[in-house]
């Protein structure tokens, strides 16, 4: 038996090649590092630790961290133990992927349901509401606690009650698995799986025998395909001729004629003193 832990994310429907479609809950499977091995001698039994999600060493105590430097590896958010004879090849540092599972296997999940909190008999275990006339003594009560004198010092156990429901480990036999992908670590298994959205999930090989399996087709790959767009031929470049700047022509200024002097005026009183 194998075993591996995972995170669940939601659920979706994925189509086969046939049409027929398969209602499928998404689990991230992330690589679980092995941190300890637990051995029959030490331990009492045999199992192998591993750790879920890496984190920071900054927010790692000192057990964490002590657990990470055994192992060489960072600290993890979440320590779990599988168990198998399957893990049992696996040593400290090794690397569980998503890859120990292939379509079509048939696998069982263990998670922790849902909590509701305190609720009555009629939620908790779909018990029949008693009639609705005022003239009843019973509607949503928990029924008679007489037991024929088989058990008359007390209620016997077993009982159903209210109380607090949910919130405890839930087991799902013989889901199959529709797909793995291993570049994006995510698994599809068939139907719905326990726990809310978010939540650890440990997902081993199926311990019942399932004698007639089904037969998972192929899933149509809606991928989109980007085609790569056409190349348009660029013209040819026509190299321009350079552009010549025109120098202002500047009028020339009208050069003027050298103005002759007048002879001096000759005053006759001059003359006839001579």
């Amino acid at each position: 038996m194998k075993a591996i832990i995972g995170r669940k994310i939601g659920m979706t429907q994925v189509f086969a090649e046939d049409g027929k479609v398969y209602p499928v809950t998404v689990v991230e499977v992330l690589p679980n590092v092995v941190t300890q091995v637990k051995t029959l001698e030490k331990d009492g039994y045999e199992a192998i630790q591993v750790g879920y999600e890496e984190m920071k060493a900054s927010r790692a105590n000192k057990p964490e961290m002590g657990i990470a430097k055994k192992a060489k590896t960072v600290p993890h958010q979440h320590l779990g133990e599988l168990k198998g004879d399957e893990m049992k090849a696996y040593k400290v540092g090794d690397e569980i992927k998503v890859d120990l599972f292939k379509k079509g296997e048939v696998v069982d999940v263990i998670g922790t349901g849902k909590g509701h909190g305190y609720s009555g008999v009629i939620a908790r275990w779909n018990q029949t509401i008693g009639p609705k006339g005022h003239g009843s003594g019973y509607h949503r009560g928990q029924g008679t606690f007489a037991n024929n004198g088989r058990y008359n010092h007390g209620v016997m156990p077993g009982k159903h009650m209210s109380g607090h429901w949910g919130n405890e480990s839930v087991t799902i036999l013989n889901l199959m698995v529709v797909d793995v992908n291993v570049e994006k670590n995510y698994m599809l298994i068939k139907g719905a799986i326990p726990g809310a959205k978010k939540s650890l999930v440990t997902i081993r090989s199926a311990v019942k025998v399932v004698k007639h399996p089904e037969v998972i087709k192929n899933l149509i790959d809606r991928t989109p395909v980007v085609e790569a767009a056409p190349v348009k031929e660029e013209a040819p470049v026509v190299e321009e001729a350079p552009v010549v700047e025109e120098t202002p022509v500047v009028a020339e200024a009208p050069v003027e004629a050298p103005k002759e002097e007048a002879a001096p005026e000759v005053k006759a009183e001059e003359v006839k003193a001579e």
